[in-house]
């Protein structure tokens, strides 16, 4: 036993060193082959979710964003849907269908004090607009819309574009040659704007409390008053249509487009023609109210046959001829007019039937001519035993407005050398 205990001490270390390698290869070994495994598997997973996040970070982010926002705060979500409606009622929104005689001109005014301007009426209502637009506290016109280049439509825009400060102009990719539609152009190059495509599927971003889309021109046409812009406005639960001289084709290709053409206050198409507001559109838009925007004419406007529609559609008619400027007010949920509707009446229809029984054989606008002003104004006046100094006698004569052919038509009684004289 001594010796053994001799023998132990002179071999201490190196029985330790022994045990101490067997305690390093059973104990640390474990470890060291779980680590490996480890080292294998990580990095792979490290990487691919690095990838993954370089290229979707910001997708999911907003993902997850919207996602928590949607699923957290479900009643603020119906709440902020529902505000628009809410706010609505705290404004006001008005719409004037202003007297512009034989044209067309519609003045939005919205609950958040924006302005939009359909039209302008004819050349020789310059003042008349500017001066209506100056009586309702108008310094800046935030849309100018102008449906089509008739004279009727935009010759008193160029006025407009000149008197006030001017967001944003819409006009359909169609043009005319006539000195009317250039001096509107020529306007809006000197005040360094640019004018924006009007056609179906454009929004106008005029007032958060207001849903304003372009529905036509849904395709190109040939005529210019199928290519009129027309506009729909929602304010709540009240709708306004503005139709421009959008004829039956263009309303077939609205129709057909599937949008919601129902309105409470519709723009009885091209001054009440028989080439617009066909049965099958009135149907469609079941208006509650219309406008027809007419002055004193030799085309018949309105039509006997529209008054008849409207009327048998139960539709309230409202004339700027027989009442002048016209203004709703609504709050969202009502409308009010500023005058009482017009009552449809069997001898207002004989009248107008006499007049002219149908303006299809009416002669269309005609374009500028290119031929010699003074050629043109001698021939025409050497034609004709009709002679007017002016346009006050031509419209004391009830003659006007007079086409380029018509028996009195000078072009000096045609300002704007588009073929007709004394619009209005």
């Amino acid at each position: 036993m001594k010796d053994f205990a001799i023998i132990f001490r002179k071999n201490s270390y190196f029985v330790l060193l022994t045990c101490l390698f067997f305690l390093i290869i059973s104990g640390c070994g474990s470890t060291t082959a779980t680590h490996v495994d480890n080292s294998n598997t990580i990095p792979l997973t490290t990487d691919t979710a690095v990838s993954n996040n370089d290229n979707n970070s910001s997708l999911i982010a907003s993902s997850e964003k919207e996602s928590s926002k949607t699923e957290t705060t479900k009643d603020k979500t119906t709440t902020e849907a529902a505000k628009p409606s809410t706010t609505a009622l705290k404004g006001k929104l008005t719409v004037h269908y202003i007297d512009v005689g034989q044209g067309a001109s519609q003045l939005i005014q919205t609950p958040n004090g924006k302005t939009m301007l359909i039209d302008g009426g004819n050349n020789d209502d310059e003042q008349v607009m500017v001066s209506y637009l100056k009586k309702q506290g108008i310094s800046k016109v935030d849309v100018i819309i102008g449906t089509h280049p008739d004279a009727d439509h935009v010759g008193g825009l160029d006025a407009v574009v000149d008197a006030f400060d001017i967001g944003k102009i819409y006009m359909p990719k169609v043009s005319s040659n006539t000195k009317t539609f250039e001096s509107l152009l020529t306007s809006i190059k000197n005040k360094g704007l640019k004018v924006t495509t009007a056609k179906a599927g454009v929004t106008i971003d005029l007032d958060n409390q207001l849903n304003i889309k372009m529905i036509a021109p849904v395709k190109t046409y040939d005529d210019k008053n199928e290519m009129s812009a027309v506009v729909k406005l929602t304010f709540n639960k009240n709708t306004f249509l503005f139709t421009g001289d959008a004829e039956s084709g263009s309303e077939s290709d609205m129709i057909n487009s599937g949008v919601n053409l129902k309105s409470d206050v519709m723009l009885v198409g091209h001054h009440g023609s028989n080439s617009s507001t066909s049965q099958a559109f009135l149907n469609a838009v079941n208006p509650t109210y219309a406008v027809i925007q007419v002055g004193d004419n030799s085309y018949g406007h309105p039509t006997s046959n529209i008054l008849k529609r409207l009327h048998d559609k139960k539709v309230k008619i409202y004339r700027n001829d027989l009442q002048g400027t016209i203004v709703f007010t609504s709050n969202g949920t009502t409308i009010k007019p500023s005058v009482s509707e017009r009552k449809y009446t069997a001898a207002a229809k004989d009248k107008e039937t006499n007049i002219q029984k149908s303006d299809t054989t009416t002669k269309k606008e005609p374009e500028a001519t290119t031929n010699n002003n003074d050629a043109a104004e001698t021939k025409t006046e050497t034609n004709t035993n009709v002679y007017y100094k002016n346009c006050t006698e031509v419209r004391v004569a009830g003659k006007a407005p007079l086409y380029e052919g018509d028996p009195g038509y000078s072009t000096k009684l045609d300002r704007d050398k588009d073929g007709i004289a004394c619009e209005r």
